[in-house]
């Protein structure tokens, strides 16, 4: 076990260090797990999340079409036709991202919304990173509001056996939506803060842009739809999300050279995929694979579960502050997948109700990804979309949006659940 923390926590001080080499440094880590056989062969193929990887690479190629029809450009023209100034652009943006988060993965969120808030800040000349970030924790932050928002929600409520409207109200009580948007509304009021000195007044351009093709808008709208369908369905396949990104995104190509009967046409969506960022989400994947093999996320459940001791507010507030730290490092699937029957087990050796330690599980472990620029794969797509438009994003840059924003939406969260569920 000792090794494979080792390694971890160097493999992660490197990411944080040499953010432009993230990709090489999370590949050769996960070579290491394998080579040394922490991570065993027969667990490689286990411990790689092809549903998300599938997705992201579907929906960067569709969004590829979606920028070339021209439509972020009007989006951006609508945006800046009712906002005063990029303050209120930022901030509406984040919380469009939210809105939307709240019913369609993480990632897939940050890809449709980043290429308006990329065109917004083309059209103002203004730099684009600090608002693709908030558009990428606010994305975290809205993942826990429903049953389909985040597969850790989706794990919690097959664990709980809860329906959509569970989320809402459960036991006769406000649900989980409600203490997810009390963190919302405070964190919006963060940002505003945080984009205080944003004040440029947006010109309003003469006339709106033109869309020339409104296919890609048709299936992106139909990725969405299709995705919150898909979320219905019991016992579907683990790469079903994938699939959907994928075949809807060979639509689009098949439409796109029937249109323009050229290869560049095939060709030049599909170079927008961003390949280090797939890269680099492989590599932790594996490695995180490498020290739940090493049992090292079996260890730190227990740790925490025994932390406690015998009274339910500590051990409420050490599940909830322990599931922030850790998922700032860790994913969080993994993570919540050991936790739960762990609470379980707590809950029953307590005789206790155990609703506000899995709402805590849930609310730390969701919004623990928003501390570091590698915590959550939103996370990681906002930095490869800004890296790939020609932007670097420090740490200082992620850490002065990420860190504020994420306590204050826990807080109140924290308080919520246990006014709600906890007294």
């Amino acid at each position: 076990m000792l090794p494979a923390i080792v390694v971890f926590a160097i493999t992660y001080v490197l990411l944080l260090v040499f953010s432009k080499y993230r990709p090489y440094i999370a590949l050769v880590s996960a070579l290491v797990f394998i080579a040394t056989g922490m991570l065993p062969l027969d667990q490689i193929a286990g411990a790689i999340d092809l549903n998300v990887l599938l997705m992201i690479a579907g929906t960067m190629g569709l969004v590829a079409l979606f920028i070339d029809s021209k439509m972020p450009a009007l989006l951006a023209d609508l945006v800046m036709e009712h906002v005063p100034n990029v303050q209120a652009a930022a901030v509406a943006l984040a919380l469009f991202a939210g809105i939307i988060s709240a019913f369609v993965d993480n990632v897939a969120t940050v890809l449709m919304v980043a290429p308006v808030a990329l065109e917004i800040c083309r059209k103002l000349d203004t730099n684009p990173v600090p608002i693709i970030i908030a558009i990428a924790v606010s994305s975290n932050l809205q993942g826990a509001a429903t049953l389909v928002g985040d597969t850790t929600a989706i794990m919690l409520g097959s664990a709980l056996d809860m329906s959509f409207l569970d989320f809402f109200v459960y036991k006769g009580r406000p649900g989980m939506f409600f203490a997810v948007e009390l963190g919302a509304v405070i964190s919006a009021i963060i940002l505003a803060f945080l984009f205080r000195k944003e004040k440029g007044r947006i010109v309003r351009s003469a006339q709106r842009t033109q869309v020339t093709n409104y296919v890609p808008s048709i299936l992106l709208v139909g990725m969405i739809a299709l995705l919150i369908c898909a979320s219905f369905i019991p016992n579907k396949p683990s790469i079903t999300n994938g699939v959907i990104c994928c075949v809807l995104l060979a639509v689009g190509l098949v439409h796109n050279f029937l249109l323009n009967r050229t290869a560049a046409s095939v060709i030049e969506p599909l170079k927008a995929i961003d390949f280090e960022t797939i890269g680099l989400l492989l590599g932790l994947f594996l490695m995180i694979g490498g020290i739940s093999a090493q049992g090292v996320i079996d260890a730190a459940a227990g740790l925490l579960a025994r932390a406690g001791g015998g009274n339910l507010f500590v051990l409420y507030t050490v599940i909830v502050w322990a599931s922030v730290l850790i998922s700032a490092f860790v994913d969080n699937i993994p993570y919540v997948a050991t936790m739960i029957p762990v609470i379980s087990g707590l809950a029953a050796a307590l005789n206790v109700d155990p609703t506000p330690f899995f709402f805590g599980l849930l609310s730390g472990a969701t919004l623990g990804g928003n501390c570091t620029p590698i915590g959550a794969s939103a996370n990681i797509t906002g930095i490869g979309i800004l890296r790939k438009a020609g932007y670097t994003v420090k740490n200082s840059d992620f850490f002065r949006i990420g860190i504020p924003f994420t306590l204050s939406a826990v807080i109140p969260a924290y308080i919520f659940i246990w006014l709600v569920f906890g007294v």
